[in-house]
């Protein structure tokens, strides 16, 4: 009535190693953009303060990059 069931070993391999593959891709991107955040966040701060306090848009920007700047160079 119902035919036996096959077990194809070589393609639950394949699939495996495909999963874990994107698995750890997936956590390299999300642990990159999750870095990136906590990067620009200081900078995005002063940058908010410095365009209420003077509502100039190009002080904002060079603010931004300021401390962007200073932020990457503390890093290294």
């Amino acid at each position: 009535m119902f035919a036996p069931q096959v077990f194809q070993f070589g393609a639950d391999i394949v699939g495996l190693l495909l999963l874990l593959f994107f698995l750890i891709i997936g956590i390299a991107i999300i642990a990159f953009v999750v870095k990136l955040f906590l990067f620009l966040v200081p900078a995005a701060v002063v940058a908010i303060i410095v365009w209420w306090i003077t509502d100039s848009p190009l002080l904002t920007g060079v603010a931004f990059l300021v401390i962007a700047a200073v932020s990457l160079t503390k890093r290294h």
